[in-house]
């Protein structure tokens, strides 16, 4: 299909790849388009096959480099778009999270958590990509099921950064991230769409 996304997989575990590339094909609006346990290699890959969606892992112990020396070396290739870029890792290091989510990667997936999987994954990245996630077994998941994905994937990235419930503000932070998400091309800041939905006076919006 002309209009699948594009996916590139940085991945040196073969069980992992295989849970990917089994996932992906179940779904008529993903592509794989390029696999690879060498950073150097995936790099080439993304120059070769102009991939929309980067889905690497951190720590490479069966291949080569590591996904951090594909974050640090991609802004040389001087794309001109800006790909997603997902990691799937072992990691649990908040002072790694927080380096990660400056500007390198949109989301990070804890592969250790108990729902981690390949299709926890492909279903939060049809949600963001605004695209229906079909398969060629399944109907497209309802808008609750969305909610509910997304609402969950928010809140664990949350909860990563140290956020948790309790803290004052949780809620507007969590809807303002869930707003700006699900409606990408909205004329309405998330401050604006805050204030509306909150009944928040310009002086306290100015200090969220």
């Amino acid at each position: 299909m002309s209009n699948q996304i594009k996916i590139m997989l940085l991945e040196d575990d073969d069980f992992e790849t295989k849970a990917f590339e089994q996932a992906i094909s179940k779904r008529i609006n993903f592509l794989l388009v390029s696999k690879s346990k060498s950073s150097s290699e995936a790099l080439n890959f993304v120059k070769e096959f102009s991939p929309e969606i980067l889905i690497l892992d951190l720590e490479l112990h069966n291949g080569n480099g590591s996904g951090f020396d594909f974050l640090n070396k991609l802004p040389e290739l001087r794309l001109k778009y800006k790909p997603l870029i997902i990691v799937t890792t072992n990691i649990s290091s908040n002072i790694i999270y927080d380096y990660l989510h400056k500007d390198l990667v949109d989301l990070i997936f804890y592969k250790k958590q108990n729902d981690y999987s390949a299709d926890l994954v492909l279903d939060t990245l049809s949600l963001l990509s605004n695209k229906p996630n079909q398969s060629q077994k399944k109907s497209m998941i309802s808008n609750e099921e969305k909610h509910n994905i997304l609402s969950e994937i928010i809140n664990k990235e949350l909860d990563l950064i140290g956020i948790s419930y309790k803290l004052k503000g949780r809620d507007y932070i969590f809807d303002g991230i869930y707003y700006s998400l699900t409606n990408p091309n909205s004329t309405m800041s998330v401050f604006e769409y805050l204030s509306n939905h909150y009944k928040i006076s310009t002086k306290a919006e100015k200090s969220l």
